[in-house]
């Protein structure tokens, strides 16, 4: 009788009962509001919504139910152990999976660094090319002139002077 006697319930069943995993699922939620809030406190600040009465109208509760049904599940501490390890197992999970799209994320943004800086210092290697290219055309622009006003600069009596050193060379007489 003594044994019996202790079995009775200390906390009485919420009139308005949430289903087991129902209140798992609240749980999982605030929990990630609160890490949310704990990380980021100016994110939930931002919008106009409170974001735990938002989780309540959600899953079609109110706050003084909530907290009733949580003191009710709380009661029986293996019950409410295995809701807790099971919204830590959803977590886990999730957390595994967001940090397998963050790697993702980085490594695809490191190679399109690396693809930026090769495709930069390809671009940079065709500038300089182009720059180069320009500077020879330029040179060589600069040269024929050169020549050009040599070709305009020798005198008439010049090339007469040089015809005849040509021809006393060769022995042959000027007229």
């Amino acid at each position: 009788m003594l044994f019996l006697g202790c079995k009775d319930d200390v906390v009485q069943k919420p009139d308005r009962l949430i289903d087991k995993k129902v209140m798992e699922n609240i749980i999982y939620d605030l929990s990630l509001i609160d890490a949310i809030k704990y990380n980021e406190p100016n994110t939930t600040e931002n919008y106009k919504v409170n974001p735990k009465e938002f989780i309540f109208r959600k899953y079609k509760v109110d706050s003084l139910q909530f907290a009733q049904n949580n003191i009710y599940y709380a009661s029986d501490f293996e019950g409410y152990k295995s809701m807790y390890d099971n919204v830590l197992k959803r977590i886990d999970s999730k957390k595994a999976i967001l940090d397998s799209l963050i790697k993702k994320e980085v490594k695809r943004d490191s190679l399109n660094q690396v693809k930026k800086r090769r495709m930069d210092s390809i671009a940079n290697a065709k500038k300089i090319a182009l720059a180069k290219k320009d500077s020879l055309k330029k040179v060589k622009k600069k040269d024929s002139l050169l020549l050009l006003k040599k070709k305009k600069t020798v005198s008439k009596k010049d090339l007469m002077q040089t015809k005849k050193a040509l021809v006393l060379k060769n022995g042959n007489a000027v007229n």
